[in-house]
Order: C-alpha cells, then sequence, then structure tokens
C-alpha cells in the first residue's frame, strides 16, 4: 500500500479526485485503488511541556531557569489523538510512505514529525501541491521527489521550533515571575516574533505621544514663463534657520522675500527632462496582498489570510496563498491567458481588464530563477462565480486576478520635468509629470499624479506674478495600521539604526513569515498588549509596560531577523542547527539575568497607553492559560510565538 499523508484535509480530498479508480471514504483517510490518502489536521504534535522532562518543572520558578531539555520530545496536541491514531495503523501497512505538506518549511515540518514520530524506516517521497485544482495536482503526482532532499528544510523548521520553544518558555516564565513580584496578576508572555512586534508598535506610540509639533514657512511664487504659468517653492540656503528636513522654522526671511519677488524677473538655470517607463506591479506576495487589501479596502491581515485559504481550498480559484514570492514559473506564461479567461468570465470588471491585455507581452514577473518552494498568488483558471462568493472575498479575488493581468499590459511611461529657476539670487523648484502611455495604470486606483508643467527651454526668463508665505505645522508619525505593521515587518530593516546589521537585513524575510504575521496581530491584540481603534493598531498600558521593562535587546527586530537569516542558512546547508541552538543558548542565559521587578512594578505604574484589558481567548486565535492554585502560582500550559 502506497500511503500520501496530506496536510489538512481539503488537500487529500483534492489529491484523491486526482488518483485513478474509485475513491472510498474510511475514517480519516480515502481509499483510491492502491493508495490511501489521510492527514494531519495543522500540527498534529506540539513542543512538550517543560514537566514531561522534569516534573519539579511543573511548577513555575525563577531558580529552575532556564529550562533546557537534553533530548527533546513531541507530544500529541489534545485533539489530534483520533488522527494520529489513524495515521499509525495505516503506515504499519504502508510499503512508501509520500509526504503532501504545504511547500514551506513549516507544511515540511508538519508532516515529517510526524512521520518520524511514528518511527516509519521506509522509503519517503515529496508531493509539492500549490494549486488544488485537479489537473495541478495530476501534474503533481507525476513528479515526486526523494523527501531526503527536503532535510535541510526540515531541519531548519525543527530548529526554528525548538528554539521559539526556548525562548517563549523561558523569558515567558522569568518576566511572569517577576510581574507577580512587582504585584502583577497574570502571564507576561514574550515571544521571539511577538515582541519586537509590539516594540515596534510601542516606539512608534511613544514618537506620537511626545511629539513637539512646529511651524515651518514654505514660499511658493507663481511664473511666467514663455509658454504658460507655473507654481515654483523656494530652496532657502544652508544659512537659514532650518529644521532637519530642511524646511524654514522663522516666518521672515520669506515675508521679506515674498515681498521683493512679485514682478521680478529671472531664468530657469537647471533643467532635468526625462522618459520613465515603469513596469507592472508584481503579482502578490501573501504579505503585499495583505497591505494592498488593508489599503484599499479596510481588511485586516488575519482576514485576508481567512480569506486567501477560503479562496484557495473550498472555491479553489486561486493557488498556494501563503508565499512569500511574487514572481512566477515559466511555463505558467502559455497558460496564463487561458487560466486568466477562465478566472474574469463572470465578472464585469474582470472582463474588461481581460479585453485590454495584450497575451504577446512578457513582463519580468515570468523567472524561474525568483520562484522558490512556491510562486507568487495567481488565480487557477477555473471559473469564478462571484455571486457565490462574499463582498470581501470578491475584493481580494479581483486584486490577486488585476495583479497577474497586469503583466499583459504596457509599461506605463511618463514624461518628468525638474526645473530650477533662479530670481533675486534665489532657487525655485518646480516639476510636473504628463502620461504619455498609461499602459497598466487604469488597472489601478492611485492618488493623482504632478501636473505637467508647460514646455520649458534652458536659459528662459522668466517674471514673477505673485508669492506668498504659507504657514504649516510638522506632523507626528502616524500610527501603525494593519499594512503599514505588515509593510514594517516586511521591511524590518529600516526599523533597525546599525548600518551593518541593517545591510545584513536587507536579505532576510523580515519579522514572521507569510503565514504567521497576521497571526501574530491578533496574539498581541488577544494577549491585552494591543488594541484596534478604527483602522490604527494602538498599544495598551499594559503592552507598553511590557517593554519598558525588557531588554532593548528582546524587544527590537535585530535578534529575530538574524535567526531568520540563519534558519534560511540552515535550510541552504549553510549553517548548522546545533551551533544555531548553542548561541541561543547562551543568549537566553544573559537575557535572564535582566529580569527586575524593581523597574518592572516602575514601568506597570508609570506606563502610558491605551486602555484595555486581556481580550477572551478561543482555540482559534491563541493559546488559553490555567491558573493553578500552588506554590508555583500560575502555570501556562503552552508558550506562542
Amino acid at each position: 500500500m502506497r500511503l500520501i499523508i496530506a496536510e489538512k484535509p481539503s488537500l487529500a480530498r483534492a489529491i484523491a479526485d486526482a488518483l485513478p479508480g474509485n475513491a472510498q471514504r474510511q475514517d480519516g483517510a480515502i481509499v483510491c485503488g492502491d493508495t490511501t490518502v489521510t492527514w494531519c489536521l495543522g500540527h498534529l504534535l506540539e513542543q512538550a511541556a517543560p514537566e514531561a522532562y522534569d516534573p519539579a518543572d511543573k511548577q513555575w520558578r525563577l531558580d529552575r531557569l532556564p529550562i533546557v531539555p537534553s533530548t527533546w520530545q513531541l507530544a500529541p496536541r489534545p485533539k489530534a489523538r483520533g488522527q494520529l491514531a489513524v495515521i499509525r495503523k495505516l503506515i504499519k501497512q504502508a510499503k512508501e510512505v509520500i509526504h503532501a505538506g504545504d511547500p514551506d518549511r513549516e507544511g515540511q515540518l508538519l508532516v515529517q514529525e510526524v512521520i518520524e514520530h511514528m518511527k516509519y524506516r521506509g522509503p519517503v517521497q515529496r508531493l509539492l501541491i500549490s494549486d488544488l485544482n485537479r489537473p495541478a495536482v495530476s501534474r503533481a503526482l507525476t513528479t515526486l521527489r526523494s523527501n531526503a532532499e527536503f532535510q535541510p528544510l526540515y531541519q531548519a523548521a525543527q530548529a526554528r521550533a525548538r528554539a521559539d520553544w526556548l525562548y517563549g518558555i523561558n523569558l515567558t516564565r522569568a518576566w511572569t515571575l517577576t510581574g507577580r513580584q512587582a504585584g502583577h496578576d497574570g502571564v507576561l508572555s514574550v515571544g521571539r516574533v511577538q515582541t519586537p512586534v509590539l516594540g515596534l508598535i510601542v516606539r512608534r506610540d511613544n514618537a506620537i505621544r511626545d511629539f513637539v509639533p512646529h511651524p515651518f514657512y514654505p514660499l511658493w511664487v507663481d511664473l511666467q514663463v514663455a509658454q504658460g504659468q507655473l507654481r515654483a517653492w523656494w530652496v532657502p540656503k544652508e544659512h537659514q534657520p532650518l529644521d532637519d528636513q530642511g524646511r524654514l522654522i522663522d516666518r521672515a526671511p520669506a515675508d521679506a522675500l515674498a515681498a521683493q519677488l512679485p514682478g521680478a524677473t529671472g531664468e530657469l538655470t537647471q533643467l532635468e527632462q526625462q522618459e520613465k517607463r515603469q513596469a507592472p506591479p508584481l503579482p502578490y506576495s501573501l504579505s503585499a496582498l495583505q497591505v494592498d487589501a488593508a489599503r484599499r479596502h479596510g481588511l485586516s491581515a488575519q482576514v485576508v489570510l481567512d480569506i486567501c485559504q477560503r479562496l484557495y481550498e473550498q472555491h479553489k480559484l486561486i493557488t498556494y496563498p501563503r508565499s512569500d514570492c511574487r514572481y512566477l514559473p515559466e511555463d505558467h506564461l502559455p497558460l496564463a491567458q487561458r487560466s486568466l479567461s477562465g478566472a474574469c468570465q463572470n465578472d464585469d470588471t474582470l472582463r474588461q481588464w481581460l479585453d485590454g491585455a495584450d497575451f504577446s507581452l512578457r513582463s519580468k514577473a515570468w523567472n524561474d530563477k525568483q520562484v522558490g518552494a512556491h510562486h507568487a498568488i495567481a488565480p487557477t483558471g477555473k471559473p469564478a462565480d462571484l455571486s457565490q462568493l462574499s463582498a470581501t472575498e470578491g475584493q481580494v479575488f479581483r486584486l490577486i486576478v488585476r495583479n497577474v493581468m497586469a503583466q499583459f499590459y504596457r509599461p506605463l511611461r511618463t514624461f518628468e520635468v525638474k526645473a530650477e529657476f533662479t530670481l533675486l539670487k534665489e532657487a525655485f523648484r518646480a516639476r510636473g509629470q504628463s502620461i504619455l502611455d498609461p499602459g497598466w495604470k487604469p488597472l489601478f486606483t492611485t492618488r493623482e499624479e504632478t501636473p505637467p508643467l508647460p514646455p520649458l527651454t534652458q536659459g528662459e526668463a522668466c517674471q514673477a506674478l505673485g508669492a506668498d508665505v504659507e504657514e504649516k505645522e510638522t506632523r507626528p508619525p502616524e500610527p501603525f495600521t494593519d499594512a503599514s505593521l505588515i509593510k514594517a515587518m516586511m521591511n524590518i530593516g529600516r526599523y533597525v539604526d546599525d548600518p551593518a546589521v541593517r545591510r545584513t537585513l536587507r536579505d532576510t524575510d523580515g519579522l514572521g513569515t507569510e503565514a504567521t504575521r497576521a497571526g501574530i496581530i491578533e496574539t498581541l491584540v488577544q494577549r491585552g498588549y494591543l488594541i484596534r481603534k478604527q483602522k490604527a493598531l494602538r498599544a495598551t498600558r499594559l503592552g507598553t509596560a511590557l517593554i519598558a521593562a525588557l531588554p532593548s535587546a528582546v524587544s527590537t527586530p535585530e535578534r529575530t531577523a538574524l535567526w531568520e537569516q540563519r534558519l534560511r542558512a540552515i535550510a541552504e546547508q549553510q549553517d548548522d542547527a546545533y551551533a544555531f541552538q548553542q548561541a541561543l543558548l547562551e543568549d537566553l542565559r544573559s537575557l535572564l539575568t535582566h529580569s527586575d521587578a524593581g523597574k518592572l512594578k516602575h514601568s506597570l505604574q508609570t506606563a502610558q497607553g491605551e486602555a484595555g484589558g486581556v481580550a477572551k481567548r478561543t482555540s482559534q486565535t491563541g493559546k488559553r492559560y490555567v491558573r493553578r492554585k500552588s506554590p508555583g502560582g500560575r502555570k501556562k500550559t503552552t508558550t506562542k510565538n
């Protein structure tokens, strides 16, 4: 018997539908001739609790930290025992096992840890599926690979899981117990990803709260030139009173100059004119889609992820959604017209876009060298009946189709002009843009572009018609939203001060992964560290206090982003999982020395932030904490990053 183990039931059903013969359903499996398809239900196993290694660690005690397993153990999740029993029975009968986890690091871990937990020693092959439609699954079944090729990916995922356990269990216990000494009755959860994300928001909120506005005074002049009029803005010289952005902060020089300008003559001293071509935006990765859907439709990152899972699993309208890639395989290009035609046939907006597409074009999106374990999110080609989708599902589906469709539109061509005029020995700048060919632009609703300038010639004369000084005020940074936070997590190097570390982080995946970023945000909300105020994400007093009490190294992004870099190196066989863990333990022991009840008490008493308590926890959104009446106090069943 050949046994295929899928990551989830929807994938198992898609595989069974693509196999020859009549499918017969059994408890926890589907039999198709000599092949049986079974499934996991997400992670069936989890890292064992500390007390599984030593009963003394059931109680939370500072003198027991750090807790470091000598031999790692996995335990069945509470609701997984039935399905594990099904797999155990089937795997004993199997002559060959096929691993059909999702095509990413976590998918590799999820199924392989079950196979190894069952102590199966026979041959294992790997089935990679990113499209649940039957033709795509059938093709995938003909291109199986040896699971041994993916052992480094498994080792990286396993190293991540163990490191998260070490980091979360030990730091959460340390700061929770310190919190009790400081008078806080509750778990203070610390995680290697969630805490730096919280730190980003706390620091942004502090910057907004501490912001002191100051006025600045831009001066404009309307100029008559040979073929029309334009508005230019004064560029103050360095000796003028300027802020760090080059803005004038004393009105007197601007008023004095404005009084002299009407009627003054000058000339165009610098002129830059160039045609620019802008390629269409690439197809979406999950994070890029979450950013756009939040900006355009106000959808939270978690809502977008949930919608994508339904479009993928239930409706089978899109390819694998938890992708970090924005490129498509080159062999998909010949199939693109057919798949887009299918996706668009039942929607007027999509059909209109399809009518304008030129399928003889080829954009840079089709690039095998940029495609890794999975490719950008794309429509499968199955006809979409948008009347069967919710309004938000339709919105997200249109975005996905649009970004693939845009690859068959011409580039946006613009003519951009930068001009500098000199009057009264002072510089005034103007810029404009005209659209030569809108290309893909009509598919996107974007802000208005800079209006064009009249035709200009280097050295031509100009005359000031009128001038005025505006009074403006500096504005604080904007609070984070789902869109801007996801973007910050993707581009975390921008929030790092050290130039060397920033350079190192440019090629990493940032904070979290495509599959986890939405969940991280929701976890912080559920744990009472964040609240949503309209579209903004704001830190609560509890979240602000925790960040203030932790060492800055725990709440800044450098460590976790460098973790991701090392995990990627392990997956690419350029680093060692054991060395990674040893470096983590050395770091962890140092961090534990910083837990300070006095500092935490002060931060809890003085913290600013939004009022908010811990939201009700559910099995879908977070781990559950259980209160035990024992000398060890409150116990946490597990720690989730």
